[in-house]
């Protein structure tokens, strides 16, 4: 390992400590199966790129993932949340939704993308000849940042690996990001969300498809056209006929 990325990880573990600290939590959980959980945080998740048959491999499950989330204080939107927004759809799911953050009906639902836009990513799911429930939608952090404004880096920071977990247990052929931030999170990368969209990124092997975030195209919906242009690229991939 490189000194910096040594030193990265030390100020990571340093940081964990402190938010444990903060918590009154003066233990550590030892329990196999949590020792077996944490194992593979680091490792490459094998159940992404599925074995030589074409099955996807078995890892930890989103109940599991979400029961490892509890009740979280790990970033400062818990103390504004009034519920935690983990994610809901197919534990199986081809295609997963990933948008920046839960707005004001999500939070009180506990439930992702149910107001407004959501209701516009029904129908666009919908025109896709699929259910929501067939899908996995979930968003880049899991509690509303207040006044809805774009979740802040250390906040990102804390809930991505969970995020990662979620994909990796699901193993999705495809990744759609709504909006500019979850694009961005997601490809590593400062580009705008108008140069991203229109074409497949890969991500950790899977194919990912940015695309305008539904909340956008309500303020914008000349723009609409442009959704469905990507929509029907990730249709084509998945053998969905128009």
């Amino acid at each position: 390992m490189k000194t910096a990325d040594l030193a990265q990880v030390l100020a990571q573990v340093k940081s964990s400590l402190r938010d444990l600290q903060q918590q009154g939590i003066e233990g550590f959980n030892c329990r196999p199966e949590f020792l077996r959980i944490v194992g593979r945080w680091t490792e490459t998740p094998s159940c992404l790129a599925g074995d030589a048959a074409g099955q996807k491999a078995e890892g930890e499950s989103l109940k599991e993932i979400k029961d490892d989330l509890g009740n979280c204080f790990r970033c400062p939107l818990h103390k504004g949340r009034s519920k935690i927004v983990f994610g809901e759809g197919s534990p199986k799911a081809r295609l997963v939704f990933v948008g920046e953050g839960p707005g004001y009906e999500e939070d009180r639902s506990g439930r992702p993308f149910v107001g407004p836009a959501g209701q516009l990513l029904d129908k666009i799911i919908a025109a896709m000849k699929l259910d929501r429930s067939e899908v996995y939608i979930c968003n880049i952090v899991k509690c509303r940042p207040p006044g809805n404004r774009n979740p802040a880096e250390d906040e990102i920071e804390a809930c991505l690996p969970f995020l990662k977990r979620q994909i990796a247990s699901i193993a999705p052929e495809v990744i759609c990001t709504l909006g500019s931030v979850a694009a961005k999170t997601l490809l590593g990368t400062q580009s705008p969300i108008s140069i991203l969209r229109g074409r497949f990124h890969q991500w950790m092997g899977i194919k990912l498809m940015p695309t305008f975030h539904p909340a956008y195209l309500l303020r914008n919906p000349e723009r609409k056209r442009e959704v469905w242009e990507d929509v029907k690229k990730i249709m084509a991939f998945l053998r969905i006929p128009l």
